[in-house]
């Protein structure tokens, strides 16, 4: 008699924590945009991701953006940015265009220390070293299920977690941003007929 072999029961409760400065910039340097919409949708059917936890430096008049996130399932933790241009001489000038940082590291290992008896397995999305003592500690409690990172770049601190990794960039064809209506619009012109009013 054949004993029918149950399918491996997947974890029943994972978070993601994400670096979104990380993920963004780390996706665009490799030369595209990523669908949130797509990157929420693959969390929840690859891994079964139930809250998905993303970290955001606040910039006034961005909060549109925060509201679609939220609507798309992710749930946003925003931390305060400060200005890290050069000078105040830098300010006065007309073109001048402030350039700031939201370190958002620390408060993303404050959640994920937190909400540890509310998940099975955590995915931690960055290719960030500083959330190397992080991914230690979740895997010796059994509680690392991932670590995807924006490309190949990732800090080499994460090694030691190379089988945990999935690179988000060989996902391009998954994940990428599409604007269709722009694309329709090309594909219209290019197929309008051409006006052969002129002779």
């Amino acid at each position: 008699m054949r004993v029918r072999r149950r399918p491996k029961k997947a974890a029943s409760n994972v978070y993601a924590f994400i670096d979104s400065q990380n993920l963004n910039l780390g996706v665009q340097k490799v030369g595209w945009k990523m669908d949130w919409r797509a990157f929420r949708a693959y969390l929840k059917d690859e891994f079964n991701v139930t809250k998905a936890f993303m970290f955001i430096g606040y910039m006034q008049g961005n909060e549109s953006l925060y509201e679609h996130m939220h609507e798309l399932g992710f749930l946003i933790a925003l931390k305060p940015t400060v200005d890290v241009s050069a000078s105040d001489r830098d300010k006065e000038d007309a073109d001048y265009k402030p350039t700031v940082k939201g370190n958002i590291d620390a408060d993303l290992v404050l959640y994920a220390m937190k909400e540890l008896p509310n998940y099975d397995k955590a995915i931690i999305v960055s290719g960030d070293g500083d959330f190397v003592s992080l991914i230690e500690y979740l895997a010796g409690q059994n509680k690392l299920l991932k670590v995807l990172t924006p490309n190949w770049q990732y800090s080499s601190l994460l090694k030691p977690w190379e089988n945990y990794v999935i690179r988000i960039d060989q996902l391009r064809n998954q994940l990428a941003y599409r604007d269709h209506l722009n694309r329709r619009r090309r594909n219209n012109n290019q197929t309008a007929p051409k006006n052969n009013s002129e002779k």
